[in-house]
């Protein structure tokens, strides 16, 4: 193992054991070409880096390119296996304000990734080795199994989603009391494919439910995968990250949290994401050394996140009509969702073709057919109304994001017109 890898894990103490075998093995290189372009910085001759310049030092820049975008030269450099330090730290403050229970909370400094998925990619490989269990809802988005199984070899251990329209925390619970010294819990919030957000009644369930595991023994590892985080639309919905419960529940307990710009920010194509750490009694040097891990594995596969997007969201975020600008996206979504809560209302009907299930917020909704096969209503729709769903775990989800507002009573009549045609 690299002596930068065990330094590292002698930092992290006992949390080092939450670590996969590859995680162990992570480590960021403060010394070679890194390190030694760091300590060349302010050299008046300054060979080292991989970039070139022009003559009077600007960064050498093909007009085609810089033409077609509204930044400083600068950001067609690279920005760094962590991150443009100003996006991180403007990141971070964002945080704590769209989660006011953050403030005073010691976390690390959010790592840069591309968007949501790689930052999974890189917790699966710092967390989930070969024999692993990653305990998730049984209603979940499916990439998880890709990355957590198939590219890491841990298992995917899936428990009830819903119990009477809420959480169904004690299936959580049980879950995670299972064998096992080390657990990976993925809570997903606003979840996909559901579009549900944890109550304020939830809550507090979810969180004595990894208390009890914790408390147990168990080393347990919570990813708060929060890519819809803030799209809420009803009252007495848990509106902060789980993350700052997590943050300071336990030593046994190492969170995690997962968020961007992608879907909070409505750039899909942007690629900007962060992975951010905390755990009861952490250091400074502890959280570091977990954010050197991050780093690490984003060098080793990326080398770094585009530069480009970055700079383009430090702007954005940094503009004085942001918040406003974010308030009008979000009324759009938002009052799609009154609508579609209109249109079930009106319809009662709709109950004999298919279960709603429990939503609150996000981009999606799902309906469970009654007496046919979903895969078969899917093909359906396609065939007979030229209308497009996604099939989850035996369920319908609909997007309501992509559709407009006039077009959400056709989709539900499509629905139960498709699940009526096969049911005769």
């Amino acid at each position: 193992m690299n002596p930068l890898a065990k330094l590292l894990n002698q930092t992290l103490g006992p949390v080092a054991d939450m670590l996969s075998p590859a995680g162990k093995r992570l480590y960021f290189p403060y010394g070679g070409i890194l390190g030694q372009g760091a300590e060349a910085k302010k050299c008046a001759i300054n060979a080292t880096i991989g970039m070139a310049f022009e003559e009077d030092g600007s960064p050498l820049v093909m007009k085609c390119f810089s033409s077609k975008v509204n930044l400083d030269r600068k950001a067609f450099l690279y920005a760094g296996s962590f991150g443009m330090p100003a996006l991180r730290e403007t990141w971070k403050k964002l945080q704590i304000k769209k989660n006011p229970s953050l403030k005073g909370v010691t976390y690390s400094n959010p790592v840069v990734t591309n968007a949501l998925t790689h930052g999974l990619r890189i917790v699966a490989e710092l967390f989930a080795g070969r024999g692993d269990k990653v305990v998730a809802p049984d209603l979940y988005w499916d990439n998880y199994a890709l990355i957590f199984e198939e590219a890491c070899g841990a298992s995917m251990e899936t428990f009830n989603t819903f119990k009477d329209g809420a959480f169904d925390a004690d299936a959580l619970k049980a879950a995670l009391l299972k064998p096992g010294e080390k657990k990976i819990v993925i809570l997903n919030f606003p979840n996909n494919p559901t579009g549900y957000t944890a109550t304020l009644a939830d809550a507090p369930r979810i969180v004595a439910a990894v208390q009890a595991a914790a408390k147990a023994g168990k080393k347990v590892v919570v990813v708060l995968d929060d890519a819809y985080f803030g799209l809420v639309y009803e009252k007495g919905i848990h509106e902060e990250s789980l993350f700052a419960e997590f943050a300071t529940l336990d030593p046994n307990v190492l969170a995690v949290k997962l968020d961007g710009t992608t879907k909070e920010d409505y750039v899909w194509g942007l690629r900007v994401g962060f992975v951010s750490f905390a755990f009861k009694g952490a250091t400074a040097e502890q959280l570091k050394a977990l954010e050197a891990k991050a780093a690490g594995n984003v060098r080793s596969c990326v080398s770094n996140i585009t530069s480009i997007g970055q700079n383009m969201a430090l702007a954005a975020l940094s503009d004085k009509d942001y918040a406003k600008q974010k308030r009008e996206k979000y009324n759009v979504l938002k009052s799609r969702y009154a609508t579609i809560r209109k249109i079930l209302k009106k319809n009662p009907a709709y109950a004999d073709a298919f279960e709603v299930m429990p939503f609150n917020s996000g981009y999606f909704m799902c309906v469970k057919p009654k007496g046919v096969d979903a895969e078969k209503v899917r093909r359906q729709l396609i065939d007979k109304y030229s209308t497009g769903t996604i099939v989850l775990s035996g369920l319908i989800r609909l997007a309501f994001s992509t559709v407009p507002s006039a077009k959400l009573p056709e989709l539900f009549a499509n629905v139960a017109a498709a699940i009526n045609d096969l049911r005769k």
